[in-house]
């Protein structure tokens, strides 16, 4: 549905535009004002949109998703209230990742070194067995290493390690995170 060239630009299709006004319709309707334990309706819902969902997934209904068809959903992720999922680009979550309330993912960007500023999308790609805390914002093209913890209101700038705690602003890797 998308045509995306990270390097010059992204552009939208009629009928990308036209599945995302159908989208916020439904969206409304169906998603934002459903009760809170009808995760399996809202995995429905997404999958109807072209979503990859996958077993156990908890999203709750006040999640703002710009393009369901660009994000994958592994088993047993969540991703709280608030949390917006700014899907120009492909967005992926690992395996029993928790994306907690107030997360912006944002894949899209400018070049404002280009008259007219075109868009410019990149991955979000977040591995398995993560935790970002609440109101962290990820930009464009970053890639967060399985077992991460990122620390509640950091911006992610930059690609983070596995297995590694990370806070800040700019966030940067803290210590390894030890299980108990």
């Amino acid at each position: 549905m998308i045509n995306v060239d990270t390097h010059t630009g992204a552009s939208f299709s009629l009928m990308n535009r036209i599945s995302r006004v159908i989208w916020q319709f439904v969206y409304l309707l169906l998603f934002k004002y459903s009760p809170r334990p009808l995760h399996g309706w809202r995995r429905f819902v997404l999958r109807c949109f072209g979503a990859k969902v996958g077993v156990g997934v908890h999203v709750y209904p006040k999640v703002i998703i710009w393009a369901p068809w660009n994000i994958v959903l592994e088993d047993y992720c969540g991703i709280g209230n608030g949390a917006i999922i700014y899907s120009q680009g492909k967005i992926q979550i690992g395996k029993k990742t928790v994306i907690s309330q107030g997360v912006q993912l944002c894949t899209g960007t400018h070049d404002y070194t280009k008259k007219g500023f075109p868009l410019i999308t990149k991955p979000i790609n977040i591995g398995a067995d993560v935790w970002v805390a609440s109101d962290v914002f990820i930009h464009p093209g970053v890639s967060i290493g399985n077992g991460a913890v990122i620390g509640a209101r950091s911006v992610v700038y930059k690609d983070m390690p596995a297995w590694m705690v990370c806070s800040g602003h700019p966030c940067k890797p803290i210590k390894e995170r030890i299980l108990a």
